[in-house]
């Protein structure tokens, strides 16, 4: 069960990251969105771990995720961008 709610806390952090991020070059369909979610949870995770925020075993929380998912839809418009 706890995959089943990766993928739909993750697809609804990878849409409000979509919707707060500026830019044209985003991903688009259900599955790029709930990747980009699930990807910027774990990047939250690991940097909150970094930092102190998180313990050995804790994962982000949804606003985490959120901001992970921008830090990657960022990465991947720069990445876009050059490509263009």
């Amino acid at each position: 069960m706890g995959i089943v709610w990766a993928i739909i806390i993750g697809f609804f952090a990878g849409l409000i990251a979509k919707w707060i991020t500026p830019g044209k070059h985003k991903p688009s369909g259900f599955i790029l969105t709930t990747v980009l979610g699930i990807v910027g949870s774990v990047l939250a995770t690991w940097l909150g771990q970094a930092v102190g925020w998180y313990e050995a075993g804790d994962g982000a929380g949804f606003i985490a995720s959120i901001v992970g998912a921008v830090i990657i839809l960022l990465a991947w418009g720069q990445m876009a961008r050059s490509r263009a």
